[in-house]
């Protein structure tokens, strides 16, 4: 090339493209900040960008016990009450992350249900003889729902989740003891209704 111009300063190459996640990291601080300071377009933005990943986790841990799409909205409620309450230490979605599994914990304790997750060890034991016929197999998502609840909450916060033990134990106020029990629990029925 004449000059000592590269291919790329003369637009035969062209520059490589910004990386998408860093744009998208850049956009949704912008929105949390604007949001934060009460700018509902922002806040929309935000919402539509994390609705379905937040409707997704609350369905899996309360299985068909709740409104999924009440409960979702309160979360989204909540959030928008204390979004001035993120630091910004972690990602926005992480943050919202806890607040939906908080909201769903403490809607299941003040709905009588936290009691019941772990008092009764039969519902977790029995599982049902194994079906033969393909068409009365069922998906994941109907298997997560016949979990017993407890069962079902471990699973879905450690395995789909990725929270570990200390953590689900301190959220749920049980022993990590107990949570590992339901996990193996819950891995052993969900693959009894998976293969059935």
């Amino acid at each position: 090339m004449a000059n000592g111009a590269t291919r790329l300063e003369a637009g035969l190459i062209p520059p490589p493209s910004p990386d998408n996640s860093l744009a998208h990291a850049d956009s949704e601080r912008a929105d949390v900040a604007l949001a934060a300071a009460g700018d509902s377009q922002a806040f929309e933005r935000l919402y539509r960008q994390h609705i379905n990943r937040v409707h997704s986790l609350v369905r899996r841990m309360v299985g068909g016990e709740g409104d999924c799409d009440e409960l979702t909205q309160d979360v989204f409620v909540r959030a928008w009450q204390r979004l001035s309450t993120f630091r910004g230490e972690a990602a926005f979605g992480t943050w919202l992350h806890r607040l939906t599994v908080n909201l769903v914990l403490n809607w299941q304790k003040s709905a009588g249900r936290g009691r019941k997750l772990f008092d009764d060890e039969s519902l977790v034991e029995a599982a049902p003889a194994r079906r033969t016929s393909p068409e009365d197999r069922m998906d994941i998502e109907q298997a997560l729902k016949k979990l017993p609840p407890g069962a079902r909450q471990v699973l879905v916060l450690h395995d789909v989740e990725g929270f570990k033990h200390e953590e689900i134990a301190r959220m749920l106020g049980v022993q990590t003891g107990t949570t590992k029990a339901q996990l193996h629990r819950a891995r052993k029925l969900l693959r009894g209704y998976v293969e059935r």
